[in-house]
């Protein structure tokens, strides 16, 4: 049998690319060397060792010791991401048929929670803002009226920061959600650093939020599909909590990844660790700097007149190369220059940071960005808006996803029913998602991403040109 998986991860590793993607550790050693010992780390629940299912010694140590760290009344260890982490959340704070308030930019983990676990979504917007052709943040005043208009929600789950770093008022929004007497669930994957630094925005925890889901692996040295579950307040049911995370949990779990969890915490926690962070913390502002002065060049910071952004992470670098769309900077920067971003989409590239990163890898960047600035001939870019069609829901994701199904092109679907996502990527957010009408916005807009080759999944069909709909 060939091994192609294999060879390519060979081709990864002799071309020694710069880094400005997740994994957060960025192909480097921290605490431990992993060579001496994997595989021996693979290893099951043997004597000596516990069980992360139900943990009684040493991993129970390490979730105590994490919890402390972040300032959690308990943190339990992800074995599956963010994503299991998701749906584990989503299940101890409802029950099947409740109704929950979800920021409409939520990850597809969010909805793919909603259908496993029954749930009727009532959807919040996040602003559009035209200046910079981007999705912002939400206005807390949009989430108390919302509560007060449907007083039978249970939850709000909240994306803090999004993909672009952007952050909303998430200490204001606890308090409106409290004073509701709801749980506030937030999807904090992109930002566990921030308990490190004072620089960074505010963590969800310190907030005041009642559950919170980390993605270790994207922003702290750790591997990827590694992500924390913190308990906030005593809004959560402990006992209900660990029933949940036996359900979506393998009862396989690797030690690897819980290993990585640990390894990657303690580091942070460590002197070395927070001082590297604030290193490239204080970089980064620098390399900011550094990019602005090129012409044709512009790094998004904020915009002091939308009021959604109450702060940004600057550990996601917006770059834009005026007459030059996203996606071929990205591509320029891993074919001329062998740097490697996390993601790009219509207008921006995205440099994503970490501890990780060193004095090489930014100089490398702002070279190559100063380099393909000049060199790069100007042309007219068409403007695209990337604000999201309002959805007309017609039943719950799960009664759609569960339905008869049938396949259709495109066109015929307009008037039907979505039985099944689509999501343009990046950044992985459904535009339209199961028990949503298909409404002929909807089909023009998709027409227009894919006529400037942006990424389409859910998409069927040799000509990506059909579409799963309620039969």
């Amino acid at each position: 049998m060939k091994t192609p998986v294999l060879e390519a991860l060979q081709r990864l590793k002799e071309e020694n690319s710069v880094s400005f993607h997740m994994p957060g550790h960025k192909g480097k050693n921290t605490l431990i060397s992993w060579g001496d010992y994997i595989p021996y780390i693979d290893t099951t629940e043997v004597t000596g060792m516990d069980n992360l299912l139900e943990p009684r010694g040493i991993i129970q140590e390490s979730q105590e010791n994490a919890a402390k760290v972040f300032g959690a009344k308990a943190t339990y260890y992800g074995v599956n991401g963010s994503t299991g982490n998701n749906y584990i959340a989503l299940a101890t704070i409802t029950k099947p048929g409740d109704k929950i308030l979800v920021q409409r930019n939520c990850h597809k983990s969010i909805y793919n929670g909603m259908i496993l676990n029954r749930l009727k979504p009532v959807y919040l917007f996040p602003e559009y803002n035209e200046n910079y052709n981007m999705i912002t943040g939400v206005y807390p005043e949009d989430i108390d009226r919302k509560l007060r208009e449907e007083p039978d929600i249970k939850a709000v789950v909240l994306t803090y920061p999004n993909y672009y770093g952007v952050c909303s008022d998430i200490k204001a929004i606890a308090d409106i959600v409290h004073k509701h007497n709801k749980v506030l669930m937030v999807d904090e994957a992109h930002g566990p650093h921030m308990t490190f630094s004072d620089e960074a925005p505010i963590s969800a925890l310190k907030a005041g939020a009642d559950i919170v889901i980390h993605s270790t692996h994207k922003t702290l040295p750790s591997f990827t599909q590694t992500s924390l579950l913190h308990v906030g307040s005593d809004r959560i049911d402990l006992n209900k909590l660990r029933d949940r995370y036996q359900l979506f949990t393998t009862t396989s779990p690797s030690y690897l990844f819980t290993l990585s969890n640990e390894i990657a915490v303690a580091y942070m926690d460590s002197q070395e660790g927070r001082e590297k962070l604030a290193w490239n913390i204080k970089k980064t502002k620098e390399v900011i700097q550094r990019l602005n002065t090129i012409d044709r060049v512009k790094v998004f910071t904020g915009d002091p007149t939308d009021k959604t952004i109450f702060s940004k992470d600057i550990g996601k670098i917006l770059i834009s190369i005026d007459g030059m769309k996203g996606s071929q900077i990205k591509k320029k920067l891993l074919s001329d220059y062998n740097i490697r971003l996390e993601m790009s989409d219509y207008y921006y590239a995205l440099a994503y940071i970490s501890p990780m990163n060193t004095e090489e890898d930014y100089d490398r960047l702002v070279a190559a960005i100063e380099d393909i600035a000049i060199k790069t001939p100007y042309e007219e870019i068409n403007y695209l808006s990337i604000e999201m069609p309002e959805p007309k829901i017609k039943m719950s994701p799960a009664q759609a996803y569960y339905s008869h199904k049938m396949q259709v092109e495109l066109k015929d679907a307009i008037g039907r029913v979505a039985a099944a996502p689509v999501i343009p990527y990046p950044p992985g957010v459904p535009l339209i998602h199961a028990g949503e009408e298909f409404t002929k916005e909807i089909y023009d807009y998709i027409l227009l991403l894919m006529e400037n080759d942006l990424e389409v999944v859910g998409l069927m069909g040799k000509e990506k040109d059909h579409i799963i709909v309620v039969e």
